[in-house]
Parts: C-alpha cells; structure tokens; sequence
C-alpha cells in the first residue's frame, strides 16, 4: 500500500482548501450562529466536479479513486462540519449506493444528474425509535400494483429540505425483521412527502437536518432498489461509504483544531512567554499531530480497501470510530489551549468542540464500533462478501 498523494490529489486538496478558505470561513461563524445552510455552497462544489469525484464519467462523475473523496471531505470539514456532511451524505451514502445497487435505469435517472451535482441525494434510515436498532424500524412499504405504498417517518435526515431523492428504507415484510427491510428511490415531487428541520443543535447548526414524513406516498416498482429484502444489507454496505467520509471528515477537524491552537500558542504569551512553551500546551499540541497522523493512515488504509474492490466494514468501522473519538478530544484540548477565549465565539474552537460531538453519536455510534472491534477480534463476527461491491478503482 502506497498512500502518497498523486500530483492529481494534491491538486485536489489545494482547490479545496483555497474554496474552503474563500467560500466558507469568511462567513461559517454568522451560519452558524443563524443556524443557516447556504445551499450555494453545494452549487459551488458542483462547479467544481466535487459532487461525484468518485462516480465513474459514465455516470456524469469524474472517476477519480475513493481516498480522493477523503481528502475532500477532510478539507471541507477543516471549514465546518455541515458542508462534509452534505458531500458525506449526498456523495457517501446516496450516490455511491445508487453505483453499487441500482440498475442502469436507476443510475441512468438518478445517479447521473446527483454527479453532476444538478440534483442532491439524501439518505433516509433512521426512525424516532430506531437508530442503532435497524429492525425496529417502523416504515412501511406494501406493494399496491405497479406502486409501492409508503407510510412512516424517519428523523436526524442531513440535506432533508434540501434534497431532491431520498433513499427510503422501509419494511416490506413486518415479520423477517432485517430481512423483511427493502429500499426505495422516492423524489420529493412524490405527492404525500414533507420535511420540517430540527432546530436547537448542539453543533453543526450551519447544517440542514430534519424529519422526512411519508403519507400513503406511491412509489413506482421501478424504484426499488435491488430486490426485496435487501435493504439491511444496502444500508449496511451504504453505512461503510459514509463512515469513511465521516472518518475522513475527522481528520478535517483535528487539523482545524491543531492550525487554530499553533495560532494561538504563538500569539498568547504567560508568565513571560509564549504559552506554546509550556510543557502541558505541548503535549497536547503533540497529541492533535499523533492522531491527525494515524486518522489520516486509517482513513486512506480503508480507502486503499475500496479502490481494491475489497471489503472494508472492519477497517472502516476503526477508521470512524479512533478519528471521531480523536477530533472530540482535539476540539476539547483546543478550547482548553485558548482558556477562556475558547469558550466565546470569538475564536473558532468552541464551534469545533460543539460540532465535534455528532459524528461520535451518527453512523455507528462509539459504543456500536466498540463493539464491533471486539466482535472481529475475538473471531464472533466475519465479513462475509457482499453480492454486490462498489466497483474497484480505476473505473473502466
């Protein structure tokens, strides 16, 4: 495994970052406190090919490789959580399930216009009483002649009013548990579709999330995606592409968190010098750089995985969980670093601390992970190989 960055990934990660530095943190600070998403930003991103970077051109993308995506991602969080989010949730776990699942006619119709970033795709699994607990899920779909009758809501829906195609997964068969969950591509023109956004985050308040609800809403049979009984195993193969943005999104995070202290630690001067020469400051500034360092390597041994064609559930279940983990704790020391000004608005930090916490608790919560690691380790859990994978890099 070779994770050099190619000149084309380099380029890729100034482009971003340059945007990053003249799109978003001029004006993140007022989004946020206004809890507003600027939707141009997902225009812009579009503009720039970003919103299919991974997509292969025969689907309207660019076709570069999956830790292309990452460093993306890794960029656009350095700005702020929400617009990672929206790549993470349009790109991650919409479009690249649509390459992974979806017929040439689902591709044909939906995944080309969402790489082209002329439409955006959201991603709809979790319910007011099922997060972790996929089969609880109380979503309905019964088959009505060539339609699909969908019933339900699900919550915590990132790009919610935003969106033009939701991937819906609902219950087609109530008494198979996980294998009775199917899932739909269901448009918001869709008569008997409404979103209304959650106010009062805690962070990532310059994001769009909210409750999507389904009232009797006619789904054509052509809309399903892969057959019948094959939601739990798309949401889980959709859930290791989201990961692996969440995770490289992280990286993001403890960079931004390490680019403002080192700021800081040179301009804030204590008992005669700069703060950044006491002994305590530096072991966490040498703490951020470890674990931006062995984030970054997990994200890109997990993306290494995919460009494969390989499985990579375990290796990007570590991946999420050690760099969410690393980027709270980053964010908790960086605001701890800028003393009492880390606790205003006036710096960044206290906005990294708040949105730090949500990728700890989304797509796999800590405790879900843990578990998981343990499961592979002592040999109770096994990947076995999906019937469908995403295609290996470089696409034909």
């Amino acid at each position: 495994m070779n994770f050099s960055l190619t000149e084309d990934q380099v380029a890729v990660r100034k482009m971003v970052r340059q945007f990053v530095d003249r799109e978003i943190n001029p004006y993140i600070q007022e989004w946020d406190a206004r809890g507003h998403f600027e939707a141009n930003i997902l225009k812009r991103l579009a503009d720039l090919d970003l919103m299919g970077v991974c997509i292969p051109e025969k689907y309207g993308g660019i076709g570069m490789d999956y830790n292309t995506l990452a460093i993306i991602c890794d960029e656009l969080e350095r700005g702020d959580t929400a617009f990672r989010t929206a790549v993470s949730v349009h790109t991650g776990l919409n479009s690249m399930t649509l390459l992974q699942w979806g017929n040439e006619y689902q591709k044909e119709k939906y995944l080309v216009p969402q790489a082209r970033g002329e439409k955006v795709g959201a991603f709809g699994l979790t319910e007011p009483n099922a997060g972790s607990d996929v089969a609880a899920m109380l979503t309905t779909a019964k088959l009505d002649g060539d339609h699909y009758i969908l019933n339900g809501s699900k919550t915590w829906i990132s790009l919610c009013d935003i969106a033009d195609h939701f991937l819906i997964f609902a219950k087609t068969n109530k008494e198979k548990q996980h294998h009775g969950i199917s899932c739909f591509i269901v448009e918001r023109q869709y008569p008997g579709v409404t979103t209304k956004a959650i106010k009062g985050k805690l962070g990532i308040r310059a994001g769009n999330t909210g409750e999507v609800f389904l009232e009797e809403v006619r789904v054509p049979k052509e809309n399903l995606l892969g057959q019948e009984g094959e939601g739990f195993k798309i949401a889980m193969s959709a859930l290791d592409n989201g990961r692996f943005t969440v995770a490289a999104g992280a990286c993001g995070l403890i960079n931004a968190c390490l680019e403002a202290s080192i700021k800081y630690c040179h301009e804030r001067k204590t008992f005669g010098k700069e703060i950044g020469r006491h002994q305590l400051v530096q072991q966490m500034i040498a703490k951020m750089s470890a674990n931006l360092e062995t984030s970054r390597l997990l994200v890109y041994q997990a993306g290494w995985l995919k460009n494969e064609g390989k499985r990579n559930t375990r290796e990007t279940s570590l991946a999420k969980w050690l760099a969410c983990d690393a980027a709270f704790e980053a964010a908790n020391d960086a605001v701890q670093i800028h003393g009492a000004y880390g606790y205003s608005n006036e710096y960044p930090v206290e906005r990294y601390l708040r949105n730090s916490k949500a990728p700890v608790i989304y797509e796999g919560t800590r405790e879900i992970h843990t578990i998981m690691q343990a499961e592979y380790a002592l040999g109770y859990r096994t990947d076995k190989p999906l019937n469908q994978m995403l295609p290996s890099w470089p696409f034909e």
